[in-house]
């Protein structure tokens, strides 16, 4: 297919395609975003010879970018060219502090500068999703498709002496990603150190955490090419093996800055085409079937809205026609919050460190446990007021209410981790990143304008909840505890940051929330934007992933997550991009 009038940079002939004047440019699929779930549902539905597929993305290849490959290199994408670097609003409960969420901006997504972190889910979470309405949508179900993706590099003698361990039946070994551990792995004194220290606090040792049962001590794999030594993004893994289809097209460099329609006021909206904006102007890419949208938690219901799905009270602001009343677009943003205490180290320490500990409710609270049960419990009416009243009503009451039981349920009943606590030790320094993972805080992304080009509102209300902030301050004691105990306390020297100068033993906990509120970022996981729910309760896309009010438009990505998870999205993204493919598939199979 070529396209009309103007130019649009194709990543898979290398240079740019003109078309012929005035031949529209038609796709049966149109995907916007090209990023760890676009690439994967532009894989499998361009494996159908008789079908075409374009992808639509901002950002451009990162293929020789090295601050994206370098798998020791976390962090220096940050702030460049690949980073959309979201600013949110002012966080309210958080200092007033503004946040700045990392979200790739290249071919791959933000798995091109993401942690690299392969963990999946609870099983019983992604089972709640079936729970809550979505049939088909289980552990069971989804394992295969985790499964699917994963290309497992067993590991190496000298891995398992580093801390790798794995059970062989949790993994696919002939998928497209690549899943691993890295090559120089950290000094092999510190896992029996860490696994031993655990132990002595109640935290058993989890030899494989990715067949749904998280909780414990544990050496997880990384998205990497351990032969290449590099990255592997969801470009490596889904696209450039793949370039020479000929019915697989990228364009790349390319805003989509909404969704067309077809002209019928009666029945579904049928969505035509997406309008598109680069350095050559602005023309429609149309789509003879479906449209998929793959821009991620902040910019789907962006797009949604300046399409005209959504909230008319936000529509109505920006003078945007409604083609589908759907209050909740926007609303049930979930994302985690991390702190970060630092150590001198008493050795120097190499590698890079992929050890991880996921604590259940009971593990950090230990006798108190009872008590935040009961607290917690009888504050899920007000928090679900308190969101509902944020939303201006957008979001129910009740299925808030509902939500935040089953999120009670699953912590203290279900005993799903708690928190994280990610090890990075390095050279005479020995850092402990944690986050807490199932906050109750929910936040929102509305558009600010009718334009494409300005950036959405973001407001993830962190610390909306004394609860949330209780949690960070807890996790930080119990690290605390953890470096102070034998034979973890034999690796470190004084803490360095925050310092007990800063943070006394005896601080009273006003003053560790002004410490986390002032050196806190988010961890990244923003979800729950697009939510898969049945409508009445708060969804903007059915199990099919299809928008309500819709016929052809479906999201596919961490919006539609209703809940947040316990495990690094990205092994998630890529097992729902997986099926979703599939449920695409069945409705156009030759």
């Amino acid at each position: 297919m070529l396209f009309p009038s103007f130019v649009l940079a194709t990543l898979s002939l290398g240079a740019a395609v003109r078309s012929h004047a005035g031949s529209p440019s038609h796709y049966d699929f149109v995907i916007v975003g090209g990023g760890t779930s676009g690439l994967v549902v532009a894989n499998r539905l361009s494996e159908m010879n008789n079908v075409t597929v374009a992808v639509i993305e901002a950002g451009e290849s990162a293929l020789n970018n090295f601050n994206v490959s370098n798998v020791m290199g976390y962090s220096t994408a940050f702030g460049t060219q690949v980073d959309w670097a979201y600013k949110t609003e002012n966080q309210t409960y958080a200092g007033g502090l503004q946040q700045t969420i990392r979200a790739g901006k290249a071919l791959g997504g933000t798995s091109t500068i993401n942690g690299m972190s392969y963990t999946r889910a609870e099983d019983v979470q992604i089972d709640n999703w079936e729970v809550v309405g979505n049939k088909g949508w289980n552990w069971k179900n989804l394992f295969q498709y985790y499964k699917k993706s994963e290309g497992f590099q067993v590991p190496t003698k000298d891995q398992i002496a580093h801390g790798a361990s794995y059970n062989a039946s949790y993994h696919g070994r002939n998928g497209p990603l690549k899943v691993g551990w890295p090559t120089s792995m950290t000094n092999s004194s510190v896992f029996p150190v860490l696994q031993q220290t655990f132990e002595k606090l109640g935290v058993q040792y989890n030899p494989d955490s990715e067949g749904g049962k998280m909780v414990g001590f544990t050496v997880h794999p990384d998205t990497l090419d351990r032969e290449m030594n590099v990255r592997e993004d969801a470009a490596r893994a889904y696209y450039w093996p793949y370039e020479a289809r000929s019915n697989l097209k990228i364009i790349s460099n390319t805003r989509a800055d909404k969704v067309i329609w077809a002209n019928a006021t009666q029945g579904e909206a049928v969505a035509v085409g997406v309008e598109v904006t680069n350095a050559y102007g602005t023309e429609t890419i149309y789509a003879d079937k479906e449209i998929i949208l793959s821009a991620g938690a902040l910019r789907s219901p962006a797009l949604l809205e300046l399409s005209g799905v959504g909230n008319p009270a936000v529509l109505n602001k920006y003078n945007i026609p409604v083609k589908v009343n759907i209050t909740t677009v926007g609303e049930n943003l979930q994302d985690q919050t991390n702190n970060a205490l630092t150590w001198e180290g008493v050795e120097t320490l190499t590698g890079l460190a992929t050890f991880s500990v996921l604590p259940s409710v009971n593990q950090l609270y230990g006798d108190n446990v009872t008590a935040l049960a009961s607290y917690v419990k009888f504050q899920l009416v007000t928090y679900a007021k308190v969101v509902a009243s944020a939303s201006n009503s957008a979001v129910k009451e009740a299925n808030l209410v509902e939500a935040f039981e089953r999120q009670y349920d699953l912590i203290f009943n279900s005993q799903v981790p708690y928190a994280e606590v990610v090890f990075a030790p390095s050279g005479q320094s020995f850092s402990v990143e944690y986050w807490p993972l199932l906050p109750f805080s929910r936040g929102s992304v509305h558009i600010q304008s009718a334009n494409a080009s300005d950036l959405p509102a973001i407001n993830p209300n962190y610390f909306m909840f004394g609860q949330d902030a209780e949690a960070q301050i807890t996790v930080a004691q119990y690290i605390r505890k953890a470096l102070g105990t034998a034979p973890l306390s034999g690796l470190v020297g004084d803490e360095v940051s925050p310092g007990l100068d800063v943070l006394p033993a005896s601080a009273s906990s006003s003053t560790w929330t002004k410490w986390v509120e002032a050196n806190y970022r988010t961890n990244y996981h923003p979800v729950g934007t697009n939510s898969m729910l049945p409508r009445e309760k708060g969804g903007v896309v059915s199990p099919e992933l299809k928008v309500y009010g819709t016929k052809n438009l479906r999201v596919v990505d961490a919006s539609i997550l209703p809940f947040q998870l316990c495990g690094h999205l990205t092994s998630t993204l890529y097992a729902v991009a997986e099926r979703a493919s599939d449920l695409i598939k069945e409705n156009y199979r030759a």
